[in-house]
């Protein structure tokens, strides 16, 4: 299932950052916001990405084609930096669109300029790339294709306004195709520098919710480290 991700608009309420670099390539701890958000859809086996690219494009493409996974896994340094051995992999196994959407283009538009990408998808994810959540996706999706409605929306308790494509909702509604999906967890959006300091600070403590990832990568290395028997079981 592909995911598209709008990360195109100026970001102006976090202009303290977005002057500079695109609100999606400010960092909450080592990596950029569009990281820890591609890496929640890539825990849940989601790793086909349509990057909506606008405002300082460049500086995404860049970031992902001079890529260094040494920031965010435990490696191996010998033969004076000539071998690098990684214990993890990040973006391994994903597989990355990047399309020029515009420099002020609104998600319609931006989703209509992708959708030559989705061509022969009978369902995709969709979303922003200023929000963390721990919303279990699997389940999420589960609902969704119970339901066999045409659009699904998270709904959470946000703290910001939105500005939102209504007229495509509006027929979804009155058709009575779009459905919405509570969520009581975690959930937060990195929109003006009082977020961002919220986040960094959950970041410095350890409290990040958003990394779902963080569980099954303790299993895998668990899994991994654990002795065999000498009767060779276990």
């Amino acid at each position: 299932m592909k995911v598209v991700l709008f990360c195109g608009g100026l970001g102006t309420r976090l202009r303290e950052y977005s002057e500079t670099i695109p609100k999606p390539m400010v960092n909450i701890g080592a990596r950029p916001m569009i990281w820890n958000v591609m890496k929640y859809y890539a825990h849940y086996g989601h790793t086909d990405f349509i990057l909506c690219l606008g405002y300082r494009g460049d500086m995404i493409r860049n970031y992902f084609l001079n890529y260094d996974e040494c920031l965010s896994n435990d490696f191996v340094l010998s033969k004076g930096g000539k071998e690098v051995r990684l214990y993890n992999r990040d973006i391994a196994d994903w597989t990355i669109t990047f399309a020029d959407t515009g420099q002020h283009s609104n998600i319609g538009q931006r989703l209509k300029a992708v959708e030559k990408y989705l061509d022969g998808e009978e369902v995709f994810l969709a979303n922003y790339t200023d929000g963390l959540s721990d919303l279990p996706l699997d389940i999420y999706l589960d609902d969704f294709l119970r339901q066999r409605k045409t659009g699904s929306m998270l709904c959470v308790r946000p703290n910001h306004s939105f500005h939102l494509v209504q007229e495509p909702f509006r027929r979804m509604i009155t058709a009575g195709q779009l459905m919405a999906y509570r969520h009581e967890g975690f959930w937060t959006c990195m929109d003006t520098l009082k977020d961002k300091q919220i986040l960094d600070d959950m970041h410095a403590r350890g409290e990040r919710p958003w990394e779902v990832w963080k569980d099954a990568e303790k299993v895998e290395m668990t899994a991994t480290l654990t002795p065999r028997r000498r009767d060779g079981s276990g």
